[in-house]
């Protein structure tokens, strides 16, 4: 039992650190939210039905600019293609897990978690759950407590704050510590060129490319692999 509260207690600790750059990207979607003039509340639901902070502000963004419901999902599923691989690649380890956690544990995988709990799938399988959990959960329970904070400090936020940085940064830190191969080296840089040669597609589809080509590559260079 020492160990499990050992394990949660670092799942914690854990957390806490790497949802620090996503507070920034709470405000972007903040301001996305009210630009897009979605009622806050409805934004802000947002946050546990698609839990994923991209595929959130290419759905909300998209809506805004009025693009079609249908064709606003479909951007943001395809923003999410990337987590077919981290299923792909936790999938051996779920599956010494019960059921129930393999349906609750995947809700929770996103980049941050994946990049805390990758590290730890040989671990036994119950220290792996609590260590799993503990993660998600306080990631989550971050997630809607800031995106919430910052739709009542975004209308008095100073445009000149500029925080469009954080979106790259963020994702930018999650690249360079989850790339250890050559061929995840070669889907990301295969990704960051096709983003730029459609950076000229409307409603942001240059995005969408990159999005698709990477994860594309990702999976040729790992099969030949």
């Amino acid at each position: 039992m020492s160990a499990t509260r050992t394990v949660i207690r670092q799942g914690i600790i854990d957390g806490l650190p790497i949802f620090l750059p996503a507070v920034p990207f709470t405000l972007v979607l903040a301001i996305a939210i009210l630009e897009s003039g979605m009622l806050p509340f409805v934004g802000w639901s947002s946050s546990p039905v698609v839990y994923g902070g991209a595929a959130q502000l290419t759905l909300i963004t998209l809506l805004g600019d009025g693009v079609a419901m249908a064709a606003a999902v479909t951007a943001a599923l395809i923003v999410n293609a990337r987590h077919l691989m981290y299923s792909a690649a936790m999938a051996p380890t779920f599956q010494r897990q019960p059921g129930w956690f393999r349906w609750l544990g995947s809700y929770f995988l996103i980049d941050q978690v994946f990049a805390l709990a990758i590290p730890r799938i040989n671990d036994d399988p119950h220290l792996f759950r609590a260590y799993y959990l503990s993660v998600g959960l306080t990631f989550w329970v971050c997630w809607l407590v800031f995106t919430g904070a910052a739709l009542i400090m975004g209308p008095v936020i100073p445009e000149a704050w500029g925080f469009g940085f954080a979106v790259p940064v963020m994702f930018m830190g999650l690249l360079v510590t989850g790339i250890d191969r050559w061929h995840k080296a070669a889907a990301a840089l295969i990704a960051a060129l096709a983003t730029l040669l459609a950076a000229d597609l409307p409603h942001r589809a240059g995005l969408l490319v990159g999005a698709v080509a990477g994860v594309l590559a990702g999976l040729i260079l790992d099969r030949r692999r």
